[in-house]
């Protein structure tokens, strides 16, 4: 890459001689032509900034990173990678309570045991139990336990193959990551080990010549047995309600209100900034060592990396892209650099990726709208043929957008505390989401008047909440192109009229929307 002729002087070749060859920042301001050329608009947070007066004068805006970067760059992503996955796995919390049972019943009993060394054998409102009377009770828990925690899972895998069969494979996930599925098999597995444990401590006189019963743990175990039976009825209760499709549309809706809080927060001002970049580096690419689908970007780590080796890093591989092991996921503009710092910043730009099977929602905000319209698509299936599913659908997702249709545009660039530019991450606009929402309309929709109607009521509503007049003309766009494809699939002429009067108010818009008021 070509260098920018240097037209600073003063406080800029200060700073240049105290940050190193390359850097100018005070000069930046006047030349807004370079800076577009290399980056594009540049975007900066601007909730409670600081300013810091530096040498001659210079005044630079530290990167307030409060709402997103709090929430989408810290932590280790590692860890919460690990986290987030041993949340929609059926193993982790059952081996959670498993262990925590077992330790509970050499607890008690050992509990047990000092009492009776101290000449205890009952207490006041716990009478005492022979040692065949307790083998018996906690034989029958145990194996009742058992028996029921297997057909909570049988009703658990059953539902999921329906599930996924009527409303889509994506949504397995939902149901895996339910705590209270997770909670009732956890309950039940570690009632079976909690007695299995207290009945070998069990002893008569005829084994070992002296009789021991835990009468603590015994009872502990009958009470556990009553709890039992109050969470097999929830149970019960929970999956009837979460087969529903208007609880499965709740929840798919939480994670797309979510992901639209996590990346385009309400709590910043987007506006453009100068910002310190390099006038004399080299482009190159690092590339994937896995394949898979890219979950989540660790994007305060690669601010970190970029402060530190002095380069530019623009993300190519955003999260919902699928990879292949060779692949692009990032552009660094850098100065040239020995072989160990390049390796080092490879090895650390990769770790900052994190790469699976399946999309999540976390960060992918196309696929958290994507599941709420597969539960629209495939209720307008020819084995389904339920258009108020998909009518549900997309009032659920007008709660969401509409939200989002009321905030900034989300910055695309992120700076570090000395106010360099270092991250290029481009989020999907409103504009965009909108276009993959009607498109699904005119594919699968035309042939149900009351889901054109659901769809015109969404983009009035999205109209209505349109911060930009770009956003705006985008949802008088698509409708428009709505109203041409219903019209071209030949409705009856009554139905084709209750469709134009009830658009008129979002074509109405159209004049505003060219306009961009």
């Amino acid at each position: 890459m070509e260098s920018e002729p240097d037209t600073t002087d003063g406080p800029a070749r200060h700073e240049e001689a105290q940050h190193g060859p390359g850097y100018s920042w005070s000069g930046l301001a006047a030349r807004p032509r370079v800076l577009a050329r290399r980056f594009g608009p540049v975007v900066q947070w601007r909730s409670r900034p600081a300013l810091l007066a530096g040498r001659a004068g210079r005044t630079c805006r530290l990167a307030s990173v409060r709402g997103t970067s709090q929430q989408l760059h810290g932590g280790n992503r590692m860890i919460r990678t690990i986290l987030l996955r041993t949340r929609e796995s059926f193993w982790f919390l059952p081996a959670v309570f498993g262990i925590s049972a077992i330790a509970l019943a050499l607890g008690l009993v050992l509990l047990d045991r000092t009492l009776t060394d101290n000449g205890v054998t009952s207490a006041f409102f716990l009478d005492a139990l022979s040692a065949s009377g307790s083998r018996a009770i906690l034989s029958i828990i145990g194996a009742s336990m058992l028996t029921v925690a297997g057909t909570t899972f049988s009703i658990t895998i059953s539902v999921l193959a329906t599930t996924s069969s009527t409303y889509g494979p994506r949504l397995v996930r939902n149901f895996m990551a339910d705590r209270a599925n997770q909670f009732v098999l956890s309950v039940f597995t570690s009632t079976f080990l909690y007695a299995l444990v207290v009945l070998q401590s069990v002893h008569t006189r005829v084994e070992d010549n002296q009789s021991f019963v835990p009468i603590t743990a015994v009872y502990f175990a009958v009470l556990l047995a009553v709890l039992n039976v109050a969470v097999l009825v929830f149970f019960i209760h929970h999956i009837a309600d979460s087969v529903q499709i208007t609880t499965l549309q709740r929840g798919v809706k939480k994670d797309l209100t979510a992901t639209i809080n996590l990346l385009y927060p309400d709590d910043h001002d987007g506006v453009a900034q100068p910002a310190g970049v390099l006038s004399s580096a080299e482009s190159q690419v690092i590339t994937s060592v896995a394949g898979g689908y890219v979950q989540g970007i660790d994007l305060q780590k690669l601010v970190r990396l970029g402060s530190h080796h002095r380069c530019f890093i623009t993300v190519t591989a955003a999260p919902g892209t699928h990879v292949l092991a060779g692949e692009e996921i990032v552009e660094i503009i850098t100065s040239k650099a020995d072989d160990t710092s390049q390796k080092q910043l490879e090895r650390n730009v990769r770790a900052a990726f994190t790469l699976g099977s399946a999309r999540t929602p976390r960060q992918d905000i196309r696929f958290a709208l994507q599941q709420l319209l597969e539960i629209a698509v495939r209720g307008l299936a020819s084995g389904s043929n339920d258009p108020y599913t998909a009518v549900s659908a997309l009032d659920l997702a007008g709660e969401s957008l509409t939200s989002l249709f009321r905030r900034a545009v989300p910055p695309s660039h992120l700076v570090d505390g000395d106010g360099v530019t270092r991250v290029k991450c481009v989020w999907p606009t409103a504009e965009e989401l909108t276009g993959e929402i009607f498109a699904g309309i005119r594919i699968y929709g035309l042939e149900h008047p009351i889901v054109i109607h659901a769809a015109l009521r969404l983009a009035d509503r999205l109209c209505t909440a349109a911060s930009t007049g770009s956003r705006r003309s985008r949802v008088v766009s698509e409708t428009t192109r709505l109203i041409a494809a219903f019209e071209a699939s030949a409705p009856d002429p009554d139905t084709m009229e209750r469709v134009r009067a009830a658009s008129a108010a979002v074509l109405a818009l159209a004049p505003a929307a060219e306009t961009g008021t």
